[in-house]
């Protein structure tokens, strides 16, 4: 009995040790990936954050039929906190400026259009 405990150990301790590693690996990655999304570190030297959005082809197509009556090339630069806050208040300014009558249409409106704001800035910084 002792003798087939040994065997099983040995391959036990490393699949646990594997599976903890994982978990690990993926917390960290999650907590990287809100963390880009809160906004990037400022030293003392930065207060704001700016981000510009504009109405372009591009922009409209990946918000799609959710901005209500966007004004083509059109383009904003606003300033906050974040990115997050300065996205969301840029989109709102530019392509999500008026308001449907169906409530949810324009949660989403703002949620794609912040969506797409990020990319293009994470993608500009590195």
């Amino acid at each position: 009995m002792v003798d087939l405990l040994w065997p099983l150990l040995g391959f036990a301790i490393p699949a646990i040790l594997t599976g903890q590693a994982i978990r690990v690996k993926r917390r960290r990655s999650e907590e990287q990936r809100l963390k880009g999304i809160r906004g990037r570190e400022k030293n003392s030297d930065e207060i704001f954050v700016c981000e510009r959005v504009c109405t372009s082809k591009r922009m409209l197509k990946k918000v799609g039929a959710f901005s209500k009556d966007p004004i083509p090339d059109t383009c904003v630069t606003v300033c906050g906190v974040s990115e997050l806050d300065a996205c969301a208040d840029a989109c709102a300014r530019t392509v999500c400026v008026n308001q449907h009558q169906v409530p949810n249409w324009n949660d989403i409106c703002l949620k794609r259009c912040q969506s797409e704001c990020l990319k293009l800035s994470s993608s500009s910084i590195r």
